[in-house]
């Protein structure tokens, strides 16, 4: 199976520019125009920033956020417990999964509606990760 770009269609450039996605042979990319020159920067290198980042966020929290999750799916006996967080203590095998199935377009679109934006520099480094809703805990404004 063939990676995708996983945040195809959230990711935007330093100027609030949509980002395309596209291919170089079997590498999938996020093509960002450079005025007028469309530099290709693989997808996986803005992906496992991100990741990165959503990994960090979740690191000291994933009793809450299992908890949370349970309640959410009414899946708080102790076999759904454990299978969540087994999934929690496996983050990266979850990225190689979503690079091969992408998000799927219904959620994308979602993300999208409430906000979700990835802003990238036209080199594919992540500026900024915008995400509704979660609280700034770092005290900047």
């Amino acid at each position: 199976m063939t990676a995708k770009p996983v945040f195809e269609g959230l990711v935007y450039d330093e100027y609030d520019n949509p980002v395309e996605s596209g291919w170089i042979g079997s590498e999938p990319c996020y093509i960002v125009d450079d005025d007028g020159f469309k530099r290709h920067i693989p997808a996986e290198d803005v992906d496992r920033q991100v990741w990165q980042h959503m990994q960090e966020q979740i690191e000291g929290h994933e009793d809450l956020i299992m908890k949370q999750a349970a309640d959410m799916l009414g899946m708080d006996d102790i076999f759904s417990m454990a299978a969540m967080q087994n999934q929690l203590k496996n983050l990266d095998n979850q990225f190689e999964q979503l690079q091969n199935a992408g998000i799927p377009e219904e959620s994308r679109l979602y993300m999208g509606m409430i906000g979700f934006r990835i802003i990238i520099s036209i080199h594919g480094d992540v500026l900024e990760i915008v995400q509704p809703g979660i609280i700034d805990e770092s005290g900047d404004e």
